[in-house]
């Protein structure tokens, strides 16, 4: 009989779970609740929510509405969403991270530390392009920050004027460190460069803790969504640690054949992956394997 494990250490980070949370609260009062974007990148737990009358919404559709209350997920805001609430008189229910909001406030600071005659900071931001997060985190800037997605876009970047370098909550440490390390490598003599590693630990510590979990079994199922940034970096840290892993959104993808004479199966997941969705999967793998040890 095969043993079926779901990792303790994955499931929803702090900011998720708050932002759920806060959702349901006023769920539980009102039976409806605008959310500007995907609560979590995670179909299922949005589905889930939405069926409790949570409605996503995009930025377009907020610029209509008046007089409606307003959920913004843990990935933040740029200060134009607020003005907008502001100026149509919708209530805001802020679940941004605290780690997110700290980030954004300290770009913030960054941009804005210079006096009237003097050239603004040059922001850079390693992070993926277009994501909710940077997206709130450029926005700290008036739009001027440079996003680097990878080690390969450094070259975007203006040497010759002073760097003052952030991350993406989310990213991997290593890569970051990386990047640090090249751009000291290219700046000019008399050019200030600061690197300020903004990566959330309670994700990043994730890594060492899901590479010996996929180590520990046969076979790994990993739960994410497909749009989240977290579970594809964690994702690639299991099929590193054990190449025996296999990608799944929901119990809909597994193939019967990568149980087949497997002991130790183990179920992970994203910190945008609900507990009940690893769980439903462990139910259907524990279903597939009795069946497969039936005569």
């Amino acid at each position: 009989m095969a043993i079926i494990e779901i990792d303790n250490g994955s499931g929803f980070c702090f900011g998720v779970t708050t932002a759920i949370r806060k959702a349901e609260e006023e769920l539980n009062k009102s039976g409806h609740l605008y959310c500007l974007g995907d609560i979590v990148h995670n179909t299922a737990e949005v589905d889930r929510l939405a069926s409790r009358g949570l409605e996503t919404i995009t930025h377009e559709q907020l610029e209509r509405l008046h007089d409606v209350k307003v959920l913004l997920r843990a990935h933040g805001e740029p200060p134009e969403t607020y003005e907008t609430a502001r100026r149509n008189h919708i209530e805001i229910i802020d679940a941004t991270c605290p780690v997110v909001l700290k980030l954004q406030q300290r770009i913030h600071a960054t941009y804005h530390s210079v006096d009237n005659d003097q050239p603004t900071p040059q922001i850079v931001i390693y992070g993926k392009r277009g994501h909710a997060e940077v997206l709130g985190l450029v926005g700290q800037t008036q739009g001027h920050a440079t996003v680097i997605e990878n080690i390969d876009e450094i070259d975007n970047i203006d040497y010759s004027r002073d760097i003052y370098l952030y991350s993406q909550t989310t990213k991997s440490v290593q890569e970051f460190q990386h990047i640090v390390e090249e751009i000291k490598h290219r700046v000019k003599p008399g050019v200030t460069f600061r690197s300020f590693d903004t990566i959330c630990r309670s994700v990043a510590n994730r890594i060492p803790q899901i590479r010996d979990f996929a180590a520990r079994h046969e076979l790994i199922l990993f739960v994410s969504g497909a749009k989240s940034s977290n579970g594809r970096i964690l994702f690639a840290e299991c099929l590193d640690a054990n190449p025996d892993s296999h990608l799944i959104s929901s119990e809909n993808d597994i193939d019967p054949a990568w149980l087949q004479g497997k002991e130790r199966i183990g179920i992970c997941g994203a910190t945008s992956t609900p507990r009940w969705l690893m769980q439903r999967v462990s139910d259907i793998v524990q279903h597939l394997t009795d069946q497969n040890d039936e005569p």
